[in-house]
């Protein structure tokens, strides 16, 4: 089975490839390319992966280069986990938006939309190449905003599932809280990625006794303070929400927060550089402690059990992901893309029944969509009347004057990136 990782250059890929050696029982990989433009990053990554590999005695090749046409050749599945622009962008997604008064976050509001805007075009593009390399392969993606991507490569005809580590998260947390093992919980996780709500909490199935009122009794406390919320925001709503949905429910408490200090992505880029320092001492050979605090948590886990349900003979597996709706939240079009759970397996994944969303979720859900279709359709064609349109769109921007100003900051600082501009 060979796998290839389009963005391996990246300080996670150490996560992923941990997650390889450990579960290869699962997911039986020979053959592992890395794939990035950035030479010396990708020469640190690829010599620490082969040494996890080797401590770990996995017997597969890993090799890394930086032409992707040759990378994806003959590969089962292609994972897409690249940051166009770099901690550099990010940062200006996280800035300038304050400005007007909007939440700075890299895959929501103003901010996201101008990651949307960078990484569509690429990824289509990468997409392209890997159907005229590996017209079989999967494209299972990471790259945010996920959904927003992910429906763009289904809208263009590719093989492709969006991926993302909230419900995995959320899993490992509650079944710790619970005693139990995360094999046991299944999750009622509903939504649009990144704004999902956890309506049940399952014991070892769909059908199993739902755990989340105890959950709530019990560690309700520790549950706000992991969200940033009130418990009273938990007591009230009786369901566990995503924690990106903190920029909706304390909106302007958050803008004030997020003006008040250093932002993410100067802490991230500064524990990047303590991690490629890390990489390049030649007597480590596991991934360190550091990367827990870079995010991602069980991103490889994730991306295991994925890509064995799509590739391997062992049967249909039940997990999160992103994937074309048809009918799965009636309220949506049927090409819009949600976050649930699905069975898995070399067909593709078929989300699972939903519970149904109460008007409170389903009408953020239903805006939020509207929103996506529209930043796909900028991201896809370009120009500015799109952009400003997708952004009065919005929920955390939804003003004329706002969304004007926003458009103008947001062209200002991605010329670079777009290429109609």
């Amino acid at each position: 089975m060979k796998l290839a990782v389009v963005g391996g250059g990246s300080t996670y890929t150490p996560e992923l490839i941990d997650g390889f050696a450990r579960l290869r029982d699962t997911l039986p990989v020979s053959e592992l390319v890395l794939i990035d433009p950035a030479a010396e990053r990708l020469e640190l990554i690829g010599g620490l992966a082969r040494r996890i590999f080797a401590r770990q005695g996995h017997p597969g090749r890993i090799t890394t280069t930086s032409d992707l046409d040759a990378g994806v050749e003959g590969a089962d599945a292609v994972l897409i986990q690249l940051r166009v622009g770099g901690q550099a962008a990010r940062l200006q997604d996280e800035t300038w938006p304050l400005e007007c008064g909007c939440v700075g976050q890299e895959t929501t509001g103003a901010g996201g939309l101008a990651k949307a805007l960078r990484t569509v075009p690429v990824v289509l593009d990468i997409a392209e190449r890997v159907r005229r390399a590996s017209p079989d392969a999967w494209i299972i993606d990471f790259t945010n905003p996920v959904g927003i991507v992910t429906r763009a490569l289904l809208r263009a005809g590719h093989k492709a599932v969006g991926l993302c580590n909230v419900a995995i998260g959320f899993q490992r947390k509650f079944a710790a809280l619970l005693d139990l093992a995360p094999a046991d919980i299944h999750l009622d996780h509903v939504g649009l990625n990144h704004l999902t709500w956890e309506l049940g909490v399952r014991r070892g199935g769909p059908e199993g006794e739902d755990l989340l009122p105890r959950l709530l009794a019990d560690h309700a406390d520790a549950i706000a303070g992991d969200l940033h919320l009130p418990r009273a925001v938990l007591d009230r709503l009786g369901v566990v929400p995503s924690y990106y949905l903190r920029y909706f429910y304390a909106h302007d408490e958050v803008v004030r927060e997020l003006g008040s200090k250093p932002s993410r992505a100067a802490e991230v880029a500064a524990m990047e550089r303590e991690l490629l320092a890390l990489y390049g001492d030649p007597a480590l050979d596991e991934k360190p402690a550091l990367l827990a605090k870079r995010g991602g948590a069980f991103y490889s886990e994730a991306a295991v059990d994925l890509a064995a349900s799509l590739l391997g003979d062992g049967g249909p597996g039940v997990q999160v992901v992103n994937t074309r709706n048809n009918g799965t939240l009636p309220f949506l079009p049927d090409d819009a893309v949600v976050e649930v759970q699905a069975r898995v397996d070399r067909s593709g994944p078929v989300p699972l029944a939903a519970p149904r969303l109460d008007p409170l979720y389903a009408g953020l859900v239903a805006h939020v969509t509207a929103y996506e279709d529209l930043a796909l359709d900028a991201a896809v064609r370009g120009g500015r009347e799109r952009v400003f349109t997708a952004l009065l769109a919005h929920p955390l921007v939804g003003q004329f004057d706002r969304a004007e100003a926003l458009t103008d900051r947001l062209l200002a600082h991605n010329k670079e990136h777009l290429a109609w501009l």
